[in-house]
This record gives structure tokens, C-alpha cells and sequence, in this order.
């Protein structure tokens, strides 16, 4: 047989491994309401720290929305070099037109293939898991300040084995003190750090 002429193929988990700290990536995701109505989730992931970087709901999907979604993610002084997504017809040509402005390069991923946009897919599974299967949410509204406490509990106190049990946003080790929990996200997680003794 005669090999392929062409691009030469790339190695997809190499290349996020060697070049995660200047790629994002964006997914949307559909909730069904408490009166079996659908909202839209969006979530934009920096894959260098796992970070979530923006998260937004809407009652449609629609490019000029997620256009402005990924403009309050990225400032322009920012913005990653190239931001993987799927191939959602969401995504449409005032999105990318957006990233072409913003001198980011979209890479879409192949048809059929979520495990090539594998972080922000299992980003998406621990939302649901950790959050959203144990709510009912009633719309838009709702959904996007749920998404934010979530974001908040990510970033900052989330442990993560692959940053060596720390969250996206670093913190320092509490090695003295009382041990003393507070509820997060009314409740449904708790967090667990040290207050020193007067």
C-alpha cells in the first residue's frame, strides 16, 4: 500500500501536554429545568492549572451569545493561542470571526471525538455529579449563579490530583490550627481548612 500524502498526523495528547498552559477550551452543556423546560450551559477551561476561567447560561443556544462569552473570558491581553471546541453549528461565524480578532486560534475538534476535548468533557461531568444532579433549576437565571458558586468552589478549594492535591488557584498548606468545615454551595459540599488559636 502506498501511505498517505499530506499533513502529517498529530499526536493530540502530546500536543495538549506540551502546550496546555496557552490552550482553552469551550463546551456547552443542556440542563432540563423543574418544569421540563432546557437551558444551556457554556463552560471556557484553561488547561494549564484545569482552571475555569467563565461560565454563563442562556435559554438558546446561539453564536452571538457564546461570542460574548468568549469575549468576557478572555481579555485582550489574555487571550490563549488556541481554544479547542466540538463541532456544535452553535458556534458560528460571529464566534469565530470573535477569535479571529482576537488572534486566537480556533481548533475544532473531529466529528464524533469528545475524547480530543477530554478535560472540559469531565469538567462537565463533575458539574453535573458534584452540582447539578443534586439541584432543580427553574431557569437561565438560576443556572448561572449556581455555575458561579461552582467555579468558585473549583478554583479555590477543589483538591486535584493531577496539581498534586491543589486547587486551580494555589493555596497555601494550613499545617496548624483547628480543623473547621463551612458549607459550600448551601451545603451540598463542605470545606475543610485550619484557624489558628488565639
Amino acid at each position: 500500500m502506498i501511505p498517505r500524502r499530506g499533513r502529517p498526523k498529530t499526536d493530540w495528547p502530546r500536543f495538549l501536554r506540551e502546550n496546555a498552559a496557552d490552550v482553552a477550551a469551550i463546551d456547552l452543556f443542556r440542563v432540563t429545568t423543574a418544569t421540563f423546560g432546557h437551558v444551556y450551559g457554556v463552560v471556557v477551561m484553561g488547561l494549564g492549572r484545569r482552571r475555569i476561567l467563565h461560565v454563563d447560561a442562556a435559554d438558546h443556544r446561539a453564536a452571538a451569545w457564546l461570542r460574548q462569552v468568549i469575549t468576557e473570558a478572555f481579555p485582550w491581553d489574555k487571550a490563549p493561542r488556541v481554544l479547542v471546541r466540538d463541532n456544535d453549528g452553535a458556534y458560528g461565524l460571529v464566534f469565530r470571526r470573535r477569535l479571529a480578532a482576537m488572534g486566537v486560534r480556533d481548533r475544532p475538534i473531529m466529528p464524533y471525538s469528545p475524547w480530543q476535548n477530554g478535560y472540559i468533557e469531565r469538567l462537565i461531568g463533575s458539574i453535573r455529579r458534584e452540582c447539578l444532579d443534586h439541584l432543580l433549576i427553574r431557569d437561565a437565571a438560576q443556572l448561572r449563579r449556581v455555575l458561579k458558586a461552582y467555579a468558585e468552589y473549583y478554583n479555590n478549594d477543589r483538591p486535584h490530583l493531577s496539581l498534586g492535591k491543589d486547587a486551580p488557584n494555589s493555596r497555601a498548606v494550613e499545617a496548624e490550627g483547628r480543623i473547621v468545615s463551612r458549607p459550600v454551595l448551601g451545603g451540598l459540599h463542605r470545606r475543610y481548612g485550619r484557624v489558628k488559636e488565639r
